[in-house]
C-alpha cells in the first residue's frame, strides 16, 4: 500500500491521526498552497512561523525515518503531478472552512481522502440533541460532553513505527523569498515550543479565570498560535492541563474554553453558510460608511482603548481576548458596521486565524450568531478600560502621545480631546447615541424577523 500524507495544520509528529493511521510506504507532505499566499501580504508573519514550523516538521520526520517534501503550488496541481505515481489513499486532518470543504472535494476525485478530526477533540456529529439536530446553545452542548472534560486524560494517538518512506526528491524547499514573502520578526512567544509555553502557563494558572480579562497581564497561555497549526494536538493539551498541579476550578476554566473553540468549529460545520451569513438571518441595515471603517481598522476613532487594540493588533497580529470582544462590539454596534467586514479583517491579520472560532466569535459579538450576546448589550469601551485596565498601562504603551495624560481622562468620554495640547483624533460618534441607535436597530431587524 502507497499513501500521501498531507500535513496542513496538524505540524507536529505527536499525536498525529495520519501517522497512527498510515500503512506500508508513504510519502509525507506538506504544500504552501498558492491560493491562500496569493491573497495575503508580503509581511505576513504567520508565513514566517508556518515556514519555521514546516522546516521543525521536516526534521522531525527525518529522526523517525520518514521526510518531508515540501511542494509551492496548488493542491490540485500537486496531487494531480502525483496520481499516476501508484498511490492508494491520501490521509490529513479535516477543516471545514467553505474553501476547505471545496478543496478536499476536489482532491478526492483526483485521488481517495481519508480525513480525520485531529485539529479538534469531537467530531461535529458526534454531540447532537435528542431529536439528532445540532445545539445551537453552547451550555447544553458543553453539558454533553461532559463524560470527556470530565475525564483525566485522552488518548492520544500512537504512531505507527514501522512506516516505511517512499523514495522521493526531497530536497527541494523554497524559500521565503521564492514565494514572495519576507522574513518577519516574530513576538517573543512564537519563538518558544508549545512545551516552554505550558511550563510557563502551570506557573500563573492559579489566577486565569481573573487574571485572564485584564488585558495589561500576561495571564494567558499564549498557545493559541501553536494550537490552531497543529504544534500540539488539542488532547495533548488537555492532558497537560489536567496534569498541572493547580486549583482543579482554574484548570476546569482552561479546559472549558477549549470547548468553546470547539463549539465554534461545531456550529461552522452544522451551519456552513454562517460563514458568510448571519446565522439568526436576521437583516441589519448596516452601515456602509468606509471612511469610518478604515478609522476603526487604523485606530483612529477617537476612543483610547479601541484604537491602541487596533494599532497594537495592526503591529503585533495579537490581540487580547477581552479586547477582540470590545472592538468587534463597538464596530458591530457602535459604528453599526458589518461584523463580516471586521472578520475579514482580522483573517488577513490574526496570527491565531482560525476561521470557525473568528467567524463565531464575530457573530457573538454582533449578536447574529450561535449564544450570541443579547443585542442590548453593548460594551462600553472607556467602563472597559477603567475596569481592566486601571492606569492604563496597556494603552499608554501602544500610545505614546498619552503615556503622560492622567488615566482618569483617558477612560473618560472625550477626556483625551479635552486636552488642548493633544492633536488626538475626535470621536466618530458618542457613545450613547450609537449605543441607543444599534439597540433600536436591532430590535427592528429581530421584530421583522416574525
Amino acid at each position: 500500500m502507497k499513501q500521501i500524507l498531507w500535513f496542513r495544520r496538524d505540524l507536529r509528529i505527536n499525536d498525529s491521526a495520519i501517522l497512527a493511521n498510515a500503512k506500508d510506504e508513504v510519502l509525507p507532505i506538506f504544500i504552501f498552497d498558492k491560493n491562500i499566499l496569493d491573497k495575503l501580504n508580503k509581511d505576513d508573519k504567520r508565513v514566517t512561523f508556518i515556514y519555521k514550523s514546516v522546516l521543525k516538521l521536516k526534521e522531525d520526520l527525518k529522526e523517525i525515518g520518514l521526510d518531508l517534501a515540501i511542494f509551492y503550488s496548488t493542491p490540485k496541481e500537486v496531487f494531480e503531478t502525483l496520481k499516476n505515481q501508484g498511490f492508494d489513499s491520501v490521509l490529513c486532518s479535516v477543516d471545514f472552512d467553505n474553501y476547505a470543504r471545496k478543496r478536499d472535494e476536489a482532491i478526492n476525485k483526483i485521488i481517495p481522502m481519508q480525513t480525520f478530526t485531529d485539529s479538534f477533540i469531537t467530531h461535529p456529529n458526534n454531540c447532537l440533541k435528542k431529536d439528532n439536530t445540532p445545539y445551537k446553545v453552547f451550555t447544553p452542548y458543553y453539558k454533553n460532553l461532559e463524560f470527556i472534560w470530565e475525564s483525566e486524560s485522552l488518548v492520544l494517538f500512537e504512531r505507527n513505527k514501522n512506516l516505511k518512506k517512499i523514495e522521493f526528491d526531497y530536497d527541494f524547499v523554497p524559500t521565503l523569498q521564492e514565494m514572495g514573502f519576507k522574513k518577519q520578526k516574530l513576538p517573543e512567544f512564537l519563538e518558544k515550543s508549545a512545551d516552554e509555553l505550558i511550563n510557563e502557563f502551570s506557573l500563573k494558572i492559579s489566577d486565569y479565570q481573573e487574571g485572564r480579562d485584564f488585558f495589561y497581564k500576561n495571564s494567558t497561555s499564549n498557545l493559541a498560535v501553536h494550537l490552531r497549526f497543529g504544534l500540539i494536538s488539542p488532547r495533548e493539551l488537555f492532558n497537560k492541563i489536567k496534569k498541572m498541579r493547580a486549583i482543579k476550578s482554574q484548570k476546569d476554566f482552561y479546559i472549558r474554553e477549549l470547548f468553546w473553540r470547539e463549539f465554534y468549529n461545531y456550529i461552522l460545520f452544522h451551519f456552513p453558510k454562517s460563514e458568510f451569513e448571519n446565522l439568526n438571518e436576521i437583516k441589519v441595515d448596516w452601515n456602509e460608511d468606509e471612511t469610518v471603517f478604515q478609522k476603526w481598522c487604523e485606530g483612529n476613532t477617537g476612543v483610547p482603548l479601541i484604537d491602541a487594540s487596533m494599532r497594537y493588533f495592526n503591529e503585533t497580529g495579537t490581540m487580547h481576548n477581552r479586547l477582540r470582544m470590545i472592538v468587534s462590539s463597538y464596530l458591530t454596534k457602535n459604528l453599526l458596521i458589518d461584523w463580516k467586514k471586521g472578520e475579514q479583517y482580522f483573517a488577513s491579520r490574526l496570527l491565531d486565524y482560525e476561521a470557525s472560532s473568528n467567524i463565531g466569535s464575530w457573530q457573538w459579538a454582533a449578536s447574529t450568531g450561535a449564544d450570541a450576546v443579547p443585542y442590548f448589550r453593548v460594551f462600553n469601551p472607556y467602563l472597559q478600560s477603567a475596569k481592566f485596565d486601571k492606569d492604563a498601562i496597556f494603552i499608554k504603551s501602544v500610545i505614546p502621545e498619552l503615556k503622560d495624560v492622567n488615566a482618569k481622562l483617558i477612560h473618560s468620554e472625550n477626556g483625551v480631546q479635552s486636552n488642548m495640547f493633544l492633536d488626538y483624533p475626535k470621536q466618530i460618534v458618542s457613545i450613547e447615541y450609537s449605543r441607543n441607535r444599534a439597540i433600536e436597530e436591532f430590535k427592528r431587524a429581530n421584530n421583522e424577523k416574525y
